[in-house]
């Protein structure tokens, strides 16, 4: 986002206003937009509207626009009060997108080559727990990679609550606010036994699913264990370009995901990969162990078995995949609607625990720290 809030030039048509910036870029402000923010229409405390997009005129027409105390004054044909608006306010506008998500994403399809200890954002529970810039660059990076560690987290049961308490709010499921990710008998979830687990997100079967996981190392296991993390949004990106047709189905399609156990019955259906307004990447819902029977008859089910399988596959290539070994107190934070995640299989005791935060209430946090100019 640009720091340039000054305006060169002014000129204006009847339903259009126009501004030069001094970098020489210019902003076009469609004169009914423009009436729709006029900051007499919102209450100035909240900023909330106080008209209803029914009650604006159906085609304003501007007679006049100046600059003025760094504002631009707007006067209208047929309505006797101006506008007025800051030219700072503006600017901020100027590069909004049009539609889509205005998150800014870095991408790290380069997986296999990157440190998880050094090429991401590490802080101590103290340090997040005291916000600042530390903590302000950390939440950014989260909000950008979709993937950030705690370090020097208690190693007892319960820890994860006190720890995420500053990161956003606890999504409670049917697994509880906090869940143990150990091997168990006769387990209802292959989450909770010693065998390995591919690159997945986790409950797609689930609305809402889960924004954000969080999974905090009590134990590591002596032998095996590993977690391995990739970030899905580049390997979408990947497929696009390099299986077109591929991409095209998975996004065009949506697939069942089912979970039963004792005492839930949970399904959902959703395209694997899902596109935002201008078609860029917004989601991934990929678990192999958690995806219902396709129709067997439906039309194209052979075309997206090949589409499927072809993202399958890139899935497993190592080149996507960030691989780490989790000390004892350590703790990951990443968003379950890009990150993928796995482990390997371990033949020791080894205890993880979990819970999952709303998507909302994390990048809420991520949007009040970018705040910090200072980063």
């Amino acid at each position: 986002m640009t720091n340039d809030t000054r305006a060169k030039a002014l000129s204006f048509q009847a339903d259009l206003l126009s501004v030069v910036w001094s970098d020489g870029q210019q902003s076009d402000f469609a004169a009914l937009w423009l009436i729709d923010n006029d900051p007499l229409h919102r209450e100035p405390h909240s900023g909330q509207r106080l008209i209803d997009v029914a009650d604006l005129p159906d085609a304003p027409k501007i007679r006049d626009a100046t600059l003025k105390d760094a504002h631009v004054l707007i006067e209208w044909h047929d309505r006797a009060a101006p506008t007025s608006i800051s030219i700072s306010w503006l600017a901020l506008q100027r590069d909004r997108p049009a539609a889509g998500s205005a998150r800014p994403v870095r991408l790290w399809g380069d997986a296999a080559g990157m440190d998880a200890r050094q090429d991401f954002e590490w802080l101590t529970a103290t340090e997040l727990r005291e916000s600042g810039v530390n903590a302000a660059r950390w939440f950014r990076r989260l909000g950008s990679e979709g993937l950030a560690f705690v370090s020097a987290v208690p190693a007892r049961d319960g820890a994860i609550l006190e720890a995420v308490a500053p990161i956003g709010l606890v999504q409670e499921t049917n697994y509880g606010r906090v869940f143990d990710v150990r091997s168990v008998a006769k387990a209802e979830n292959l989450a909770y036994t010693d065998l390995g687990l591919g690159l997945h997100t986790d409950n797609p079967y689930r609305d809402p699913v889960p924004g954000f996981q969080v999974l905090h190392c009590l134990l590591p296991a002596a032998d095996g264990g590993d977690n391995l993390f990739a970030d899905s949004f580049a390997i979408a990106e990947h497929l696009r370009q390099v299986h077109p047709e591929a991409f095209v189905i998975l996004t065009q399609n949506a697939v069942p995901f089912h979970y039963h156990a004792r005492d839930v019955e949970l399904y959902s259906e959703k395209p694997m990969i899902q596109l935002g307004l201008q078609h860029e990447v917004i989601a991934v819902h990929y678990n192999n162990r958690s995806i219902a029977p396709l129709p067997p008859s439906a039309p194209g089910v052979t075309d997206y078995y090949e589409a499927y399988r072809c993202f399958a596959w890139h899935l497993r290539q190592a080149q996507f995949q960030l691989r780490m070994r989790m000390d004892k107190g350590d703790m990951v934070v990443f968003d379950n609607w890009r990150v993928l995640h796995a482990r390997t299989s371990f033949s020791a005791a080894r205890h993880l625990q979990g819970c999952y935060l709303t998507k909302d209430s994390v990048y809420s946090r991520v949007a009040l720290e970018s705040r910090h100019e200072d980063i």
